[in-house]
């Protein structure tokens, strides 16, 4: 990695290929400005495993546009910009679909600080600012992961800000290994460790390792890190000086922590192992660049015992094979907390510097090949996987029929085999007519199906009772002469106010996993569960999850409610004085 200076052209062209290909910027662009055209319409999307992860935007933006401050008005999971981005987005697309705007929303922060890298970049090398942009593009556009979490094709609707934090780390390790301009490199900096940061505090975790490598190697100047740590933590205290957003975002988080009270080394090797190939793929590379890099390495660490100080340290610490290893230890870091991710795809900064420097020294050699054919074994697996799974869920969809309802807005805009539609309504007459053995076996702490929120008949079924049960509510309120005004749902996730264009209850956490992700309900929780008006409870099928969410709320909803059917697969908790029970 020492002395990179990117000299990689382009040839000569003429006319607007000439222009295109000196200025990669101007495809950037392009792009951005086509991704309304995709939004000003409702498009249909194949349904996907734990499909309804996505819908906890909904309910945040909901609860944003009531004026509620993530963090401080209710529990959330991660930090609040992706929340903010995915409202505004809804706000300037209401037609849009909620996937498609909760994982490219995300561009409204990443493409200005890729376009900050590409600016830099192409001034010496269009090839090398295209080698950075191009893959960008790619994973950013496409919202799928590069795991695999269920058999069949379809739409990745969870792990959104999981891929978001590989984009930024993406953006943020281009700027440290190509961007040369000490300006562009702490703004950069800057803003995307602010925006790792309050997108998921893990995040923020990997990208100091990337921060830390790169200032120990002089590849981030002192000035650069003064400079984007000022800017950095100016932000956070005007942030939290005007809303109160970092305490309570710090708060949120040591409640995960003791909620999640695991060891870290069995989840780094989950994340080991289930990126395996790239994983092993660098890890062998840094071997062999260990081997190339070991008497410059030496040769470093005598001149510093001779004479310690900190050019030493950098010339030191400047060596590929580091580099790789603190890159592969930011990413198992950050992965070992996942689930569903695009894992990695900021490796590929560095694979590119190593190759281009490896080419620079040894030429068309033996030498060459092997570390180009480690790199690119490195880099092609999460291409090819999200390739495949896009191509694989769109293709597939072909045969897939458009779910039908009344109330789901573009929330219901998917597509599902017949077959799998025809295996939802048989099972959801099971669940009703059988409702006792399935409480059963939620008691028993199992669900009907190991997989359960990944099949796809419970998605599809999840949506359609969710459509009956808004008709279900406006015809109770009909004949009652109600309005309900808060909404809640005992359920992992509640997009029924938004639904609806009613209000959420504060201080209820969003994206309800009662294993991970919601603490014991204190005073005010309780106070804003018992003033709800309709509490919502689904029952198709009773699960481990609900039965748990019910016993934390149902005390402070017994006293002031009283429980009735909603529907086959929906009971619902009305608080007294709304209307008599029926």
């Amino acid at each position: 990695m020492q002395g990179l200076s990117e000299t990689v052209p382009l040839g000569r062209r003429s006319g607007i290929g000439a222009i295109l290909a000196r200025k990669p910027l101007i495809v950037l662009a392009l792009t951005v400005a086509c991704l309304p055209l995709a939004l000003l319409v409702t498009v249909t999307m194949p349904i996907g495993p734990m499909y309804w992860d996505h819908y906890i935007y909904l309910d945040a933006a909901n609860r944003i546009f009531d004026g509620q401050i993530p963090s401080v008005d209710f529990f959330a999971p991660v930090g609040g910009l992706g929340y903010y981005l995915f409202a505004g987005w809804l706000y300037l697309f209401p037609n849009g679909h909620p996937l498609l705007l909760s994982s490219w929303s995300l561009m409204t922060v990443t493409a200005p600080l890729i376009a900050l890298v590409v600016l830099d970049v192409q001034k010496r090398s269009p090839a090398i600012a295209y080698g950075l942009l191009l893959p960008f593009l790619f994973f950013s556009l496409l919202p799928f992961n590069t795991g695999d979490f269920y058999p069949y094709p379809g739409s990745d609707g969870f792990g959104i800000y999981n891929r978001q934090i590989c984009q930024l780390l993406y953006v943020l390790a281009a700027a440290l290994v190509f961007v040369r301009g000490w300006k562009t490199l702490a703004a950069v900096t800057a803003f995307a460790m602010l925006a790792l940061l309050f997108i998921k505090v893990t995040g923020v975790v990997a990208g100091l390792v990337l921060c830390l490598m790169a200032f120990l190697t002089g590849r981030l100047p002192l000035r650069a890190a003064l400079v984007g740590g000022g800017v950095f933590f100016a932000a956070i205290g005007f942030i939290e000086l005007t809303s109160g957003t970092v305490s309570a975002y710090a708060t949120d988080i040591l409640s995960l922590v003791v909620i999640n009270d695991t060891s870290l080394l069995p989840r780094l090797l989950q994340a080991a192992s289930i990126n395996f190939s790239v994983v092993l793929a660098g890890g062998l590379l840094g071997l062999v660049l260990l081997g190339s890099e070991f008497p410059a390495f030496s040769a470093a660490t005598r001149a510093f015992v001779a004479k310690p100080s900190f050019r030493a340290i950098g010339r030191i610490a400047d060596q590929s094979f580091l580099w790789m290893g603190s890159f592969i230890a930011a990413g198992l870091l950050f992965e070992s907390q996942n689930t569903g991710s695009q894992a990695f795809i900021f490796l590929w900064p560095l694979l590119l510097a190593i190759l281009i420097e490896t080419y620079r020294h040894k030429g068309s050699s033996a030498s060459f090949a092997i570390v180009a054919f480690l790199a690119f074994s490195a880099a092609i697996p999460p291409v090819a996987t999200v390739t495949q799974k896009a191509a694989r869920a769109w293709i597939g969809s072909v045969n897939n029929r458009p779910l039908e309802h009344d109330n789901l807005k573009s929330m219901g805009a998917v597509s599902i085999r017949d077959i799998l539609s025809q295996r939802a309504q048989r099972l959801q007459t099971n669940y009703v007519a059988y409702r006792p053995a399935y409480d059963a076996l939620a008691e028993a702490g199992e669900l009907p199906s190991f997989l359960l929120y990944s099949d796809f008949e419970f998605q599809s079924l999840w949506l359609q009772s969710a459509d009956d049960a808004v008709s279900a509510i406006r015809a109770f309120e009909s004949a009652n002469k109600v309005r309900f005004e808060t909404i809640m749902t005992i359920d992992f996730t509640n997009p029924f106010p938004w639904l609806m264009d009613r209000h959420a209850p504060k201080y209820i956490a969003i994206g309800a996993d009662p294993y991970r992700a919601v603490p014991q309900p204190g005073p005010r929780v309780n106070e804003a569960v018992a003033a709800v008006d309709l509490a919502l409870y689904p029952t198709c099928p009773p699960t481990t999850a609900r039965l748990k969410l019910l016993g934390l709320y149902q005390p402070a909803l017994a006293p002031g409610h009283h429980r009735i059917t909603l529907t086959p697969c929906y009971d619902a908790f009305v608080r007294n004085g709304i209307a008599t029970a029926p």
